[in-house]
């Protein structure tokens, strides 16, 4: 199993402006990772994309670190149906760049008001469009994943059944183990449900309050459908069942990359340093690596 770090990790030193994406990439390989996510939205606004993935492919091949996957916001629901489906391919042409061979899309996320569209009632819609991109992609060398994110195609249940309806070889799943606490769905259920999906796997861990308890205040910024609070934390400090995950992911011949996503309110390279040698602690427990 190879081990990557989503950049999104570091977005506490981007907002502040002590360090850029392309800074990290030095620092992501000194930490002892195998590769480095992307995700599009910590691409400098003042700057064509398709020169910055430019930049980002030089400093990954200048460190022998690549870019395992990228990772780009979308909604299919938005009114621009063909307009969105064109937006995700340019999206293929930057992962293209980058070298990356898989690439996470949305299918629905952000959905900025209430909807009455049921999941069913779009699934059609959604699959098509993923379909159409997939094969695109597929041109490129590229496998296209959905994650289990963004609520309203978050449920194991439901990404399970877009993957089904879609039903391409060349699309599959970003399996986010930790995800699914965000719309209740028990970790190891899910996980063992879309395992066999799986190109692509992040581990992750939340800390949990039921809505019982009393309110833990700042830092539990994620509230669940159900009306739990989360809390990202270390991998290992935290609720998730990460070694339990990495297991079922064996068991389902799943060994390809697994990329940490630090979303903790603890210093984000602290956060992510233990969590790395938790993460290789239990995958060598698991896989006998």
């Amino acid at each position: 199993m190879k081990f990557s770090v989503s950049i999104y990790s570091f977005l506490q030193y981007f907002d502040d402006g002590r360090l850029t994406p392309i800074d990290c990439f030095q620092k992501i390989k000194d930490m002892g990772f195998d590769g480095v996510e992307m995700v599009d939205f910590v691409f400098p606004k003042d700057e064509c994309p398709f020169e910055y993935a430019k930049k980002l492919r030089a400093e990954s091949d200048r460190l022998g670190l690549p870019i395992s996957n990228y990772t780009a916001c979308a909604n299919l629901l938005n009114e621009d149906y063909k307009g969105e489906i064109a937006a995700i391919k340019k999206h293929v042409d930057l992962a293209e760049i980058m070298g990356c061979s898989i690439m996470r899309h949305d299918v629905a996320s952000p959905i900025k008001a209430p909807t009455w569209k049921g999941y069913d009632s779009v699934i059609g819609l959604l699959a098509d469009a993923c379909r159409e991109i997939t094969e695109y992609a597929r041109a490129k060398g590229i496998r296209t994943t959905t994650e289990n994110h963004g609520r309203f195609s978050q449920d194991s249940l439901r990404v399970e059944k877009l993957v089904n309806t879609v039903a391409s070889d060349n699309f599959g799943l970003t399996l986010d183990m930790g995800n699914f606490l965000c719309v209740d769905d028990d970790p190891t259920v899910a996980v063992g449900r879309c395992a066999p999906y799986a190109f692509y796997a992040h581990a992750k861990d939340f800390i949990i309050k039921t809505a019982e308890q009393p309110d833990p205040g700042e830092g539990f910024s994620i509230p669940t459908r159900g009306g739990k609070r989360l809390r990202g934390t270390i991998i290992g400090h935290g609720d998730v069942p990460v070694k339990q995950c990495l297991r079922i992911l064996k068991n389902a011949g799943y060994d390809g990359w697994i990329a940490i996503e630090f979303e903790g309110i603890e210093d984000c390279f602290e956060g992510v340093r233990i969590g790395l040698a938790n993460l290789k602690k239990y995958v060598a427990e698991v896989y006998g690596e």
